[in-house]
């Protein structure tokens, strides 16, 4: 049941983002595109690092692939824990392996790095260029972490819950009057 949402997920997200970065590549310049004024534009910039422009020096490529790798690995335990029903965590680990997947296959066929043309801002003050990829891994972080935070809450409440009709009742002293 899990598959029948995750592996849809996954082949669409990577494939949209491939498709994209490709069409990017093809049609864009150095100058940006306007779409939306300024305020939203196509834009071509390869990221040889991590999200916001993080580099780490000629060995990023190499570094970020491990780190994808090993995150990879922790999503693929995440997901086989995950309950056949839970629809939101299965997304949610789909959407992240997706992105993942998506950016580091950029990394793997160029050493330019990623492919980044989403672009949005206000004159010279501009978010980060990202893509299709990030934005699958930062909405299905999101939502994760929102799942897995209730599913905390919901584990404490039902700790307390037995706790409290394990525990009995205080008792004051008219009720151990004979």
């Amino acid at each position: 049941m899990k598959a029948i949402l995750a592996i849809p997920v996954v082949v669409v997200i990577v494939l949209l983002d491939q498709i994209t970065k490709l069409v990017a590549e093809a049609t864009l310049a150095a100058t940006p595109r306007p779409v939306f004024g300024d305020w939203f534009r196509f834009a071509l910039v390869y990221n040889p690092g991590a999200a916001f422009g993080l580099h780490l020096g000629p060995y990023s490529r190499w570094l970020f692939m491990g780190l994808t790798a090993g995150a990879l690995v922790i999503l693929g335990r995440l997901y086989q824990q995950t309950e056949q029903h839970d629809f939101r965590r299965v997304l949610a680990i789909a959407l992240v392996a997706a992105g993942a997947v998506g950016n580091v296959i950029d990394r793997i066929r160029s050493e330019y790095g990623v492919v980044d043309f989403l672009d949005i801002g206000f004159g010279v003050h501009r978010w980060p260029t990202f893509n299709i990829a990030d934005i699958a891994v930062s909405s299905g972080a999101f939502l994760l972490a929102l799942v897995l935070w209730q599913e905390e809450r919901r584990e404490l409440a039902a700790q307390a819950a037995a706790g409290e009709a394990a525990t009995p009742s205080p008792t004051n002293s008219r009720d151990l009057a004979p």
